[in-house]
């Protein structure tokens, strides 16, 4: 039979060689922009149209989404068998696996998923039984205690390291921090509640201890494919690396100068050491950008020269012709936020649409001036990233109702749901909850309280087993929408985020899954956090580097690229962290299509400044630009538009003069008042 797709016509030759392979263990390094999507795409297609079975066929990506639209893709490009490719998020997978092979790990296969507001809540509870929140000295809190767990295991070192690599000042109670991960860990094995961490835990405990597991597991997975590799944890490594073991047909995709994610646990040794792991890997390159103009190849191509340890690759266009980056060194950060309004004002009159531009930051705080300043000129701009969907409070509230009816046993949705009733408080609640837990419930005494007796009728009237999400939903919003409205100033704004659950939910026909994919794969943004937006005009998008990833725009500015701030102060200490802010200065700039504008304030006024002892300093240009000469060689260097650049001798003067006229002043006004 002859091939429906041809490959050769479609693909690059190295996009064609990595498609083509097909047996073995492929470290793909993709460059950004040179079609990485568009490899894994065809590879899916390629290997049904070799008559491998689609469910022999795994492919994990960072989000639900991504791998539903590369398969979606597939399907269009070859046919429906495509659709039947297992895919999905490590967590997803982890989920599927656990919910068939519970009992060989002794939990429950109705385990609840908490998400980290809720993990969150659960060890502040054993903070405060435990007595910790009474130390003389101030306690971590349930965040940073959460985070430090999470990164124990995701990093898989000891606590007491964490601590002293990342969170020095709470060395003095590293072994309490122990203490309430292990009662942490009790309680959720008591409460069948695992939490985002627990799904690879038991994954790779699963994969190592039951070795028949493992092996039938492998077998019928015959082909793994992971998208972007150099974002995964030692944890999600080490279970691709099991899962492959038997048979090594394991194709990883990635960008060694894209690896930005250390914070969440991401590991950059897993894309660089995994030739070590698989011996016979076969590395390809992909190195032909089909997104940026070469001028802005060979600045990027030259600042991720300068990587200590990196794999060996040039990014290259057939768009030779292009505007060369340009840097500009603001007199101060009003005057740099007045530059980037001014020039999309411009580009805008040239035909470029705000959804096309974007400015990109380090730090979140570094776009508050900018912000003022859009407003002024009404330029529309949607920030991100903000609140998640989930997070936002009135979304919680519903979801705690779920998740009882679900699971009996959810302390943490219990006592969301009791403090939301009128006259009962946390002592009330922590009895309540006890009472429900052992049994014990007595029916005079919840008479006390009709908001209680009703709410106690309704989740008797649920079947979670046979009625669909959306409709037990719509009867929690008829008990919920009085006490919104009690609760919240705003309630009639929040009711569209609830009307946004309702629509949502009815595209599930269980409970479970539904609960599942809020956890592990919630909508973005609650409606009311983003605000409303123009809905005559497109918007500017203002972001941080880590939210951009993955993302394009015709335009992008790079504000503050200055020393302290690309690279951030808070990453100095080591080259390990150096390196990694180099990496994230290349995934600002590879975002660009057409123009890239970097700039920086001359004198910075940021909270940083202040910190160090002075309301105003002069500004260095980012390491990243100085080392080779960059500067030079790759970059326009102009005067900030109206706002002319200054020398330090300039701008000296100018401190000085005004400083004078400040002493000046205050002498004439003490002298009037003395008068």
């Amino acid at each position: 039979m002859s091939k429906k797709i041809d490959y050769k016509k479609e693909l690059n030759r190295a996009q064609l060689e990595a498609v083509e392979s097909i047996n073995g263990p492929y470290l793909v390094i993709a460059g950004a922009g040179s079609g990485k999507t568009r490899v894994l795409v065809h590879r899916a297609a390629y290997l049904v149209e070799q008559g491998i079975s689609p469910d022999q066929i795994l492919l994990l990506t960072f989000t639900r989404r991504a791998a539903e639209e590369m398969l979606r893709r597939a399907s269009l490009l070859l046919d429906e068998r495509c659709r039947n490719i297992s895919g999905g998020t490590f967590h997803s997978f982890a989920n599927m696996i656990l919910r068939k092979y519970a009992k060989l790990l002794e939990l429950n296969n109705n385990f609840t998923i908490l998400d980290q507001a809720d993990a969150e809540d659960a060890v502040n509870l054993l903070r405060v039984q435990l007595g910790y929140h009474k130390s003389e000295k101030r306690f971590p809190r349930k965040h940073a205690i959460l985070e430090i767990i999470s990164k124990s295991v995701n990093k898989s070192e000891d606590i007491a390291d964490v601590i002293y690599d990342e969170y020095p000042q709470f060395m003095e109670f590293s072994e309490e921090i122990k203490k309430i991960r292990q009662e942490y860990n009790k309680y959720k094995r008591q409460k069948s509640l695992l939490d985002y961490d627990d799904l690879l835990i038991f994954l790779k405990e699963l994969l190592t201890r039951h070795e028949d597991v493992r092996a039938s597991i492998s077998a019928k997975y015959r082909y793994i494919m992971v998208d972007e590799y150099q974002d995964t944890n030692k944890l999600q490594a080490h279970i691709a690396c099991l899962l492959a073991a038997d048979h090594a047909n394991i194709m990883v995709v990635g960008d060694d100068a894209q690896s930005i994610y250390s914070f969440r646990g991401a590991n950059f040794k897993n894309i660089i050491d995994f030739p070590k792991i698989f011996k016979n890997t076969k590395i390809i390159t992909l190195e032909e950008n089909y997104r940026s103009t070469q001028p802005i190849l060979n600045l990027t191509n030259a600042v991720i020269a300068q990587a200590k340890e990196r794999f060996e690759k040039h990014l290259y266009t057939e768009k030779k012709e292009g505007n060369i980056p340009v840097f500009l060194d603001c007199p101060d950060e009003n005057s740099q936020s007045r530059y980037v309004a001014d020039k999309i004002l411009e580009l805008r009159e040239e035909g470029v649409a705000l959804k096309d531009i974007a400015v990109l930051f380090r730090s979140g705080w570094h776009s508050n001036d900018l912000e003022v300043e859009l407003s002024s000129r009404n330029i529309p701009f949607a920030k991100y990233g903000g609140q998640k969907f989930v997070e936002a409070a009135h979304i919680k509230d519903i979801l705690s109702y779920l998740r009882i009816a679900y699971n009996g046993l959810d302390q943490v949705s219990w006592l969301r749901a009791l403090l939301l009733i009128p006259k009962i408080g946390p002592k009330t609640a922590s009895k309540i909850i006890e009472a429900i837990v052992n049994n014990t419930v007595d029916q005079d005494w919840l008479c006390k309280n009709g908001e209680l007796i009703k709410l106690f009728e309704l989740l008797k009237s649920v079947d979670c087993k046979h009625d669909q999400p959306a409709k037990i939903i719509e009867k929690f919003l008829g008990y919920y929408q009085p006490l919104l409205k009690n609760k919240y100033d705003d309630f009639n704004k929040r009711l569209s985020d609830l009307d946004s659950l309702l629509r949502i939910a009815e595209r599930y026909k269980t409970t479970e899954q539904f609960l599942v994919d809020m956890a592990l794969e919630p909508p973005e943004r609650s409606l009311v956090e983003a605000g409303k937006r123009d809905k005559d005009d497109t918007t500017l998008t203002l972001s941080t580097i880590h939210s951009a990833k993955g993302l394009e725009w015709h335009t992008v500015f790079l504000i503050y690229v200055a020393e302290g701030h690309l690279p951030s102060y808070l990453s100095l200490e080591t080259d390990d962290e150096i390196e990694e802010e180099r990496r994230l200065f290349y995934v600002a700039a590879t975002r660009a299509k057409v123009n890239l504008f970097l700039l920086k304030p001359h004198i910075d006024r940021s909270p940083r400044s202040f910190m160090d002892g002075g309301g105003s300093v002069f500004t260095q240009v980012s390491r990243f630009l100085e080392q080779g000469g960059l500067l030079n060689k790759f970059v326009d260097v102009q005067g900030a538009g109206n706002a002319d650049v200054w020398d330090d001798v300039e701008i000296e003067d100018i401190i000085g003069e005004k400083r004078q006229r400040n002493k000046e002043f205050f002498e004439t006004m003490e002298e009037y008042f003395r008068e």
